[in-house]
């Protein structure tokens, strides 16, 4: 990955209409709890809430993208009030539709991920961010990596990257 300025970063951060996350592994630290029934579970950062809710006051739009299959991932976004696809067998396919949808650009886009099933999102996207633990798999097509891992805020440091750079034009040290 090559590192980029913060007034390259916050240029790219300041354009974005619409981002997309994965699930696993962005808010979740990719760990799943499974009880006795084969039930699964997984933890979430709060704050990433709170980011989420702040990022949609300039208007942005959300969606969590996921792969996975669990009803987990609809009871997170309909409990953060944000659209989501889960069990998606075509990533790409739902992010292009959705942006057509929108009448945006690929350049207005923000994909957040951290596995080899987001490449194609990464490498079409205007903004393409990984999580601080993303697969090293995956490292070269990030344009931002977050400090902090998935699961433990980087969904809320996205959000306020974003928001800091749409609102104020510019970002103290302390975002970036």
């Amino acid at each position: 990955m090559k590192i980029m300025r913060k007034s390259q970063v916050l240029k790219l951060a300041r354009n974005i209409q619409f981002v997309i996350f994965d699930f696993d592994g962005v808010f979740t630290d990719n760990k799943v709890i499974i009880n006795e029934n084969g039930e699964e579970s997984v933890t979430c950062n709060r704050s990433d809430g709170l980011g989420l809710f702040k990022l949609k006051q300039p208007g942005v739009d959300l969606l969590i993208l996921s792969a996975e299959p669990n009803t987990v991932v609809k009871h997170r976004a309909n409990k953060l009030k944000i659209s989501c696809v889960n069990s998606c067998k075509d990533k790409l396919k739902i992010l292009l539709r959705e942006v057509k949808r929108k009448k945006l650009t690929l350049k207005q886009v923000a994909y957040v991920g951290n596995d080899i099933n987001d490449l194609a999102c990464l490498k079409v996207v205007g903004f393409p961010i990984l999580v601080r633990d993303a697969h090293k798999d995956v490292l070269s097509y990030g344009k931002y990596r977050t400090k902090l891992a998935g699961g433990n805020g980087a969904v809320r440091e996205v959000c306020d990257l974003i928001y800091t750079a749409k609102t104020a034009g510019r970002a103290d040290d302390k975002t970036l």
